[in-house]
């Protein structure tokens, strides 16, 4: 690789320390490196990255962060075609490939082709409201139904390829994809999934039911979620987030529609540290 964008997590690296020696070190290596400007990194209703400001012929993302960075600049490149090579600022980061110690000999790396590429999938949802369209958009890690904040319950109905699967009464649900079964759905006692897994987790956020549990399906498969009124004073019920993007307010009877995305991210791997390392790093009990 000879041409590199970094994206930075301003909060994260605030005098862009770190950033600026990663910059100096491509430099003196001959390769191209440009830094992009960051709009304000507290605001999900906006891009993190002006992804309009990358050259097309760039061909590695250095983001540092952590993996909310990480999935934000997944959705700033999303259809570019940009590997993503994560740079770890954070605490626990199971999409950052790098330890900030480690970052010289990780760019010696990509400078001489040695890493792979995986690609992870992501899910696209559109949400329809009296029938009209009213928001589109990808994810990387999952799509979260949950309460308003005037709301107490929300009652949704699962369809899985227009069959009726469950109604789940609670906090909401939320639809995951491998890569973001280590978050948030697994707080909810969702299972952990292989991130080449090709298949979307249903889990429901505290069931007011003792049989409710988390669905997996297929990733061919079309999952339809609509909202049922659950108190008739209010007509404000729930609403909807894109990995953790901006709270898109749903009424009753608004459908969510939710499949596979066309687009796929692809993030660089480096380190041969297998999956299930990472579990028993991360969040698990290494062995003696």
């Amino acid at each position: 690789m000879d041409k590199f964008c970094l994206i930075t997590n301003r909060e994260k690296d605030s005098n862009l320390e770190i950033t600026n020696k990663i910059v100096d070190y491509i430099k003196l290596n001959k390769k191209e490196c440009i830094l992009l400007e960051d709009q304000n990194p507290t605001c999900f209703e906006q891009c993190f990255t002006n992804s309009e400001l990358i050259p097309s012929d760039t061909e590695c993302a250095i983001v540092l962060g952590g993996d909310g960075t990480i999935i934000q600049a997944a959705y700033d490149l999303n259809g570019k075609e940009i590997p993503i090579l994560g740079v770890n600022l954070g605490t626990l980061g199971f999409l950052a490939e790098i330890e900030k110690n480690h970052i010289y000999k990780a760019l010696d790396n990509l400078f001489q082709d040695n890493y792979k590429l995986e690609n992870r999938m992501m899910i696209h949802g559109s949400i329809q409201s009296k029938g009209q369209a009213i928001y589109s958009g990808v994810a990387l890690n999952d799509i979260v139904i949950t309460r308003s904040g005037f709301s107490r319950i929300i009652s949704v109905c699962i369809y899985v390829n227009n069959e009726l699967v469950d109604r789940y009464r609670g906090d909401g649900v939320i639809i995951s994809t491998p890569t973001g079964s280590t978050g948030y759905s697994l707080s909810c006692g969702g299972p952990v999934v292989k991130p080449d897994s090709h298949v979307m987790i249903i889990t429901p956020i505290s069931p007011h039911s003792l049989y409710a549990r988390t669905i997996v399906v297929s990733s061919k498969d079309k999952i339809k979620i609509q909202i049922e009124k659950s108190k008739k004073t209010q007509e404000e019920e729930a609403i909807a987030t894109f990995d953790g993007r901006q709270a898109i307010l749903l009424h009753t009877e608004d459908v969510i529609n939710i499949k596979r995305s066309k687009e796929e991210t692809k993030l660089v791997k480096i380190n041969d540290t297998s999956f299930f390392e990472i579990l028993r790093t991360k969040i698990g009990q290494s062995g003696d």
